[in-house]
């Protein structure tokens, strides 16, 4: 279970409440109240959108933040560098683990091909035993 919007949790902690769904036995992703690390990923995002992009802007309507947001999440997205990739923009990341996977397909591939294979005798069709004769009908 996710919170949903901030004044929406405890609605939905009382909902599995009422239903007897005890989230002490089952995987929910309901984040207490005041207890950030409990999703850390989703947690650092937002801390950087609110640093990096809300508490500068001051916006004029919806349709001016969309845009803005846009421009922003392009950023974050292609062209801001990311301590957790290395220093890499995504993009870069994304490329290089690309070739990375090319790379290790080529010798995947080649050290396959080294391996020997057994052949078949005879004309290379491998001999069924006639109808009936295989011990099992």
């Amino acid at each position: 279970m996710d919170n949903g919007p901030e004044f929406i949790a405890l609605a939905l902690r009382g909902f599995c409440h009422r239903r007897g769904i005890d989230t002490a036995y089952i995987d929910t992703a309901y984040i207490d109240p005041g207890k950030p690390w409990q999703n850390g990923f989703a947690e650092s995002f937002h801390s950087r959108l609110r640093d990096e992009f809300m508490d500068g802007e001051v916006f004029s309507g919806v349709k001016e933040a969309q845009v803005r947001l846009e421009g922003w999440r392009r950023y974050f997205n292609e062209e801001r560098l990311h301590s957790s990739l290395g220093y890499q923009t995504p993009v870069e990341f994304a490329a290089s683990f690309l070739l990375l996977k090319e790379d290790l397909g080529q010798a995947l591939a080649g050290a396959l091909a080294s391996l020997p294979v057994a052949g078949l005798p005879g004309d290379g069709k491998a001999a069924l035993p006639p109808r009936g004769e295989a011990g099992g009908d």
